[in-house]
């Protein structure tokens, strides 16, 4: 992990556990964290997280988001439905690598109980320390909003 980002967390009681993981690894590597929790194993409702770190990020308030719940499927939905975020379910450090140099994801999502902690660790790093190609890849990312999109 290269330069020192600014990173919403957020999680669910099924990624608390791997969200406190990450948070170390990331403290630990000179990140800023803004924790929007959970903060413990009672049930909550994944959607409060990924809107709360999604918020962060379209504010610009954070630089990336992290979202981790049981598979990474729900939080991945929420988070996809705010215009501004480009989140990635990733289970591999190649789809990480990916994700960011040619999708320029802003926001990760991860299943803690999909994926082992060592293989979070990996995809974690790779997606905090690639850097966005842009290039061929801007034309299709415009796409995605085609508010946005340029003219022909």
């Amino acid at each position: 992990m290269t330069r020192s980002l600014i990173v919403a967390l957020g999680a669910d009681h099924g990624g608390i556990t791997l969200k406190n993981r990450l948070a170390a690894a990331m403290a630990e590597a000179g990140h800023q964290l803004l924790d929007f929790g959970t903060d413990g194993p009672a049930s909550v409702d994944y959607p409060d997280f990924a809107h709360a770190v999604c918020g962060a990020v379209a504010a610009g308030q954070a630089d990336l988001g992290i979202l981790v719940c049981g598979t990474g499927i729900g939080m991945s939905i929420a988070a996809n439905r705010n215009p501004a975020i480009r989140c990635a379910l990733v289970h591999d450090v190649t789809t990480a690598r990916l994700t960011r140099a040619h999708n320029d994801a802003n926001v990760l999502a991860l299943g803690a109980r999909i994926i082992g902690e060592e293989v979070a660790l990996d995809i974690l790093q790779t997606f905090l320390s690639t850097p966005y190609e842009g290039g061929r890849h801007d034309r299709r990312l415009a796409k995605l909003n085609p508010s946005t999109e340029p003219a022909a």
